[in-house]
């Protein structure tokens, strides 16, 4: 009887279509680490791992403009809010030998100013307090996530926002964003990304922007019925 050799082939030259995902098991994290480095910084395919299952997932071009909006969102909230922050875009973040994972866009708020200077991560560096994700239904990238422990995930799915904030090392979903505690943002992401399939990413920004009502630091601080029904 012949012996088959296993074919080894880089996983570089894997060739994805937009839209799929490749699961593979049993990847150690030096095995992890090869494939980052092979796979370099400037590609479209993000990757998860978790309890030794490596995922490597390629977007569809449907999923860029909501990303991008969903990024900008955050900025007029953050900006509105008075907040400061430092955006770290999909940049890969590891918790060694454990889990390893690339947001779609994150953000440092409330540690945005030990931040500032960082050009790579250093071992020590906390995880972003929120992260952002789309068309994510994973639970390598969920257990990714809780490994790294950042704070805040918003799910986007489907035209719909899911909230998961960490407690005691796990995720529960929320109505509601500590960092925007009085915006109900499942109601108006979803209807604000609609929008812009209907009249633009900017007129979508512009009209999100001026449906906030800005009460600084003020428990009536949020976004009136009428405004929510205006962008739906």
């Amino acid at each position: 009887m012949t012996a088959v050799s296993p074919v080894v082939k880089p996983v570089s030259q894997l060739r994805l279509a937009p839209g799929s995902t490749v699961t593979i098991q049993d990847v150690s994290w030096q095995e992890f680490e090869s494939i980052l480095g092979e796979l370099g910084e400037k590609r479209s395919a993000r990757v998860a791992y978790s309890q030794s299952t490596l995922e490597i997932m390629v977007p569809l071009p449907e999923h860029e403009k909501p990303k991008d909006l969903l990024s900008d969102i955050v900025k007029i909230l953050l900006k509105k809010t008075g907040k400061k922050y430092e955006p770290f875009g999909s940049t890969t973040f590891k918790r060694e030998n454990i889990a390893g994972v690339e947001p779609d866009a994150c953000f440092y708020i409330q540690n945005y100013q030990r931040m500032i200077s960082r050009r790579r991560l250093e071992p020590d560096d906390p995880p972003p307090d929120l992260a952002i994700e789309m068309d994510v239904t994973s639970k390598t990238t969920l257990d990714a996530y809780e490994a790294i422990a950042v704070p805040e995930l918003w799910i986007y799915d489907n035209s719909k926002l899911t909230i998961y904030l960490l407690e005691n090392g796990h995720y529960l979903k929320s109505d509601r964003s500590p960092n925007f505690p009085h915006i109900p943002l499942t109601q108006i992401i979803p209807a604000t990304v609609e929008r812009s399939w209907q009249v633009g990413t900017v007129q979508a920004l512009e009209e999100f922007e001026k449906a906030i009502i800005k009460l600084p630091r003020s428990e009536d601080t949020g976004i009136s019925e009428e405004s929510i029904k205006e962008l739906s």
